[in-house]
């Protein structure tokens, strides 16, 4: 039995492949676009997503997604995620 369950995973690994196809591609769906520059604008008007005086990393809720921000060199760094999606973007305080 244990060797009929490894033959059909080999088998479906064989004619599945592994990927590693030329013609994929790596930029995100262009919703995927659309849904950060939505939640950074959220993100940037909510006032509980203002950084506290002092923090240099802070959490807030923006929609669906939870947010949490760290201070870098170039401003702060925001990553939030949702289940089933996640985004990120930098922010230069002004």
């Amino acid at each position: 039995m244990r060797l009929a369950t490894c033959l059909a995973i080999l088998a479906a690994v064989a004619l599945g492949g592994c990927g590693g196809s030329s013609d994929e591609t790596t930029s995100p769906p262009v919703e995927a676009k659309t849904s950060t520059a939505e939640v950074r604008s959220a993100w940037e008007r909510e006032s509980s997503c203002k950084r506290p005086r002092g923090a240099s990393r802070w959490g807030c809720s923006v929609g669906a997604y939870r947010c949490q921000a760290v201070v870098t060199g170039r401003g702060w760094s925001v990553s939030c995620a949702k289940p089933g999606q996640s985004l990120s973007f930098r922010v230069r305080p002004g």
